[in-house]
């Protein structure tokens, strides 16, 4: 990603925005408007941007708030999704895009569900690659939510939100930066079972300063680069906000405003990822299935980070669809 594409975009929020943009060489084709998760930034799409830039697609790719080189606010109340979503628009609107799809991974899905719902006529499709299509949590209760996992899947899958959540998770967390990516990104996707999805094992395995084996998709380079922007402005701690934001009652009072609105009307693309054990493919099928009318929905053998683990095959998944289905 070349450095010299990158802007800083200041939103109406006051907020400043540190995004990849290339604009459309073909005016007949949307931009992609890619939306990261934890503890990324718009690095983690470095794959798609090389391809969909030379198919003629406009990007932009956006650090998200909290991460890499984007403002960092204090107050959690700048980091609830509206809020969020809003910003993202009015990067659109400074740029000056025309159609555009949003494309999102972890939690990048819960924004581009709600850029959905917020602004249902901006947007010509959607896309959401491991996490699928997030329908409104209005009085979302995270508590609740790890019980009803335990009584009905036989498990935690976020437990690990719990002690990320935590105002002492900061400091750990920044002190285990190598410990942390090289469980985020690892070779074992089995590791996620044991020591994300239930509550209580993050922690220690931090402390410890515990190491997984990395992913053959993160080079050494990746690995310097990602930490970089880590350690950029303090670390890790306003990213984590985000789950902060789930684990308080924000996320269902951001929410109360679009409860109701289930069914989306564009077509929408989910990318399920076998090897996820916390992303589970198969609830997120079922609600794509039934809420999205033009959903299609695709399996890829991977963990988590299907765009960077199968990028040639999802690139070329997510082209024929956009040419086929969004392009009609």
């Amino acid at each position: 990603m070349d450095p010299r594409s990158y802007k800083d975009i200041q939103t109406k929020s006051g907020h400043t925005y540190h995004a990849f943009v290339s604009p459309s060489k073909d005016a007949s084709k949307p931009t992609l408007l890619f939306i990261h998760g934890f503890p990324s930034t718009a690095y983690d799409w470095r794959h798609q941007v090389v391809f969909f830039s030379k198919a003629g697609y406009g990007i932009v790719a956006p650090d998200l708030l909290g991460h890499g080189g984007s403002s960092k606010p204090p107050g959690l109340d700048h980091y609830a999704p509206s809020k969020v979503a809003a910003d993202l628009v009015d990067i659109l609107d400074k740029l000056k895009t025309g159609r555009v799809v949003a494309v999102g991974h972890d939690w990048g899905s819960i924004l581009a569900s709600r850029l959905a719902m917020y602004y249902p006529t901006r947007f010509s499709g959607l896309v959401f690659l491991a996490s699928g299509y997030c329908p409104p949590l209005a009085g979302f209760d995270l508590k609740a939510v790890l019980a009803h996992q335990r009584e009905h899947v036989g498990t935690e899958l976020f437990g690990y939100w719990l002690f990320l959540s935590e105002d002492r998770a900061k400091d750990i967390v920044d002190t285990h930066l190598e410990s942390l990516m090289s469980l985020w990104y690892t070779s074992n996707p089995d590791l996620w079972k044991t020591i994300l999805a239930p509550s209580g094992k993050l922690e220690p395995w931090l402390k410890a300063d515990s190491k997984a084996p990395l992913a053959p998709f993160i080079t050494k380079e990746d690995e310097g680069r990602m930490l970089a922007d880590w350690r950029k402005a303090g670390g890790l701690g306003a990213a984590l906000k985000w789950y902060k934001v789930m684990a308080c009652d924000l996320m269902g009072k951001d929410d109360v405003a679009v409860d109701g609105k289930l069914k989306l009307d564009v077509p929408v693309y989910f990318a399920g990822c076998t090897r996820d054990h916390v992303c589970i493919a198969q609830p997120s099928e079922h609600i794509v299935r039934q809420f999205c009318a033009k959903g299609t929905v695709q399996h890829f053998d991977t963990g988590h980070w299907v765009q960077l683990e199968a990028p040639e095959k999802l690139n070329r998944a997510l082209l024929q669809w956009l040419e086929t289905v969004v392009g009609k």
